[in-house]
């Protein structure tokens, strides 16, 4: 399986990073993962409602950009379905099983996702009616997925 995590700007805290690449190496035995990471669209801190929507869809063209038409998408958007570890094991082993070779994860920028992604998207995840900072949730949706493959092996990790 070929797992990409389209993921909007570049992940600069070390700490993030090793935790990361940490999950992707542990990650090499069950699947093909690779995070990319498309530019942020610069803004001031003050958007006007209309401003916000033209920021999101830039960065959704970018988004967009990353993924083939034979890619099944899982946006993660606050507004989305929750799943349990279990829950989103079963839908990767679903997706194996039905022969989808090819999923990409998305995270928005700090003011979330375009509706054009989402409505890319064949289904929406969210871990939380939290927000998280977007780089975070990188490291917390590469170990939910290393979590997915133990859980779906039978092998400790999971408890």
């Amino acid at each position: 399986m070929n797992i990409s995590i389209v993921t909007v700007g570049k992940l600069k805290e070390k700490y993030l990073k090793m935790g990361i690449d940490e999950y992707l190496k542990r990650l090499n035995a069950y699947a093909k993962v690779e995070v990319i990471e498309v530019a942020d669209e610069k803004a001031p801190e003050e958007l006007s409602e209309s401003e916000m929507v033209q920021v999101k869809q830039k960065e959704g063209e970018r988004i967009l950009a990353k993924i083939s038409q034979d890619t099944y998408v899982i946006a993660l958007a606050i507004n989305g379905k929750m799943q349990s570890s279990e829950e989103l094991a079963h839908i990767l082993d679903k997706l194996a099983t039905y022969g989808k070779s090819k999923i990409a994860f998305i995270i928005g920028g700090s003011l979330g996702l375009s509706d054009e992604v989402l409505k890319r998207s064949n289904e929406q995840l969210s871990f939380s009616k939290m927000t998280f900072p977007h780089q975070l949730m990188k490291l917390i949706l590469v170990e939910q997925i290393y979590r997915a493959y133990r859980i779906n092996r039978g092998e400790p990790y999971h408890k």
